[in-house]
């Protein structure tokens, strides 16, 4: 029987003839990239790819190594893919994104909407975005403000879309897919409950408090040491400060935010009562214009996969290629398609760096309704 260190020396043997023959492979990969560029053809052909497969798994024997084999040609095929691509890229033919770059945002005669009320954590982060002096309306809720931008009322909308404690915000990410908007920028607003009542309000006077479900939740450990108050859930914590200022109860409190008190002409009775002192919401800024700022950084887009093994691993190794960082990834479900999912991601980069428009086209071709959702 061989002793460890032979069989190591032809394992090393091996390895030395499959380097040499990857390097072959990679050569006559790039020569069918440049007749695919001078016949215009696709790069990715599902049909060659699934007899191939086929072919590669009927020459071994065994189960395990079938499923073997099928993994290392499905990572060469998507290595080839991949040099297809950035050679399309080298040679210029890789086409421009339908995106225009523009030095500023036009906000001087623009009208910006938010979903809620006054007083509300998305009517601080807009004033937060985009200063004081801006012509702004609100509406009751996250659709409402996306179909005043697609009727023309508004230019610009301000959404929540992650709360760093409660997750994501999935109706937003819904609709990002349903109406065709495109995000310019974002803030991340600190998320500071305070317990705020009509001036005069005293602690031991309290029997009721008013806010949002999360945000009693949020507050859980502070309410706890008031277990005599009833807690009641309001949609929105500004709505809850506006009822505490039309009822005049001393009776009567609300958890809201700073900002929410001060519209509303209320005394604040403890500040910081939130569980955790590190709880931001980011929040989004929309358009239905297809432009991105200089100094955009992050990009998110939305596609779909084949509900088949290993696609979305397939799909996540352009950002690797390309030497992207991911940042984040969502999925939701797709209406209609039962254990279907949709996938958002955010990756640091800009729609005109060459790395990203060669993640992107590899991206077009092997998902389904890819969308790029922004560049901020």
């Amino acid at each position: 029987m061989a002793s460890l260190e032979e069989l190591r020396k032809e394992l090393d043997r091996v390895d030395d003839n499959i380097v040499r023959l990857y390097e072959e492979r990679m050569e006559l990969c790039r020569q069918v990239a440049e007749y695919k560029i001078e016949s215009g053809r696709k790069v990715l052909d599902k049909e060659r790819e699934k007899d191939k497969l086929a072919a590669v798994e009927s020459k071994v024997s065994g189960a395990f190594n079938k499923k073997g084999i099928r993994e290392i040609f499905e990572q060469l095929m998507s290595i080839s893919r991949k040099l297809q691509y950035q050679e399309i890229a080298r040679r210029g033919t890789s086409g421009r994104l339908p995106f225009i770059r523009m030095d500023r945002l036009d906000t001087d005669e623009a009208r910006i909407v938010f979903p809620g009320t006054e007083g509300s954590y998305t009517q601080a982060a807009m004033k937060k975005y985009f200063g004081e002096k801006i012509n702004t309306f609100h509406v009751a809720t996250f659709r409402e403000a996306l179909e005043a931008m697609e009727e023309g009322t508004a230019d610009f909308v301000v959404l929540p879309i992650e709360n760093s404690s409660a997750g994501a915000v999935n109706e937003v990410y819904d609709l990002l897919v349903e109406y065709e908007n495109y995000i310019v920028g974002e803030t991340i607003l600190p998320i500071n409950h305070t317990l705020a009542g009509i001036p005069g309000t005293k602690l031991e006077d309290i029997r009721q408090v008013y806010s949002h479900p999360q945000g009693l939740m949020q507050c859980e450990r502070f309410l706890n040491g008031h277990r005599s108050w009833q807690q009641i859930s309001m949609a929105n914590t500004a709505l809850a400060a506006e009822k505490i200022l039309k009822e005049q109860d001393p009776q009567k409190a609300a958890i809201c935010s700073e900002y929410a008190a001060k519209v509303h002409g209320l005394s604040i009775l403890q500040e910081h009562v939130n569980d955790n002192d590190n709880n931001s919401t980011r929040f989004i800024v929309i358009t239905n214009q297809k432009i991105f700022l200089p100094d955009a950084q992050k990009i998110s887009i939305c596609f779909e996969v084949p509900h088949e093994s290993g696609s979305l691993y397939q799909v996540l190794s352009h950002f690797i290629y390309n030497d992207l960082n991911m940042t984040k990834i969502e999925s939701r479900p797709i209406e209609g398609r039962t254990w279907e999912y949709r996938f958002f991601i955010d990756f640091e980069g800009s729609l005109a760096d060459s790395a990203v428009k060669n993640a992107i086209r590899g991206l077009r071709e092997e998902t389904r309704n890819l969308k790029i959702l922004g560049n901020y």
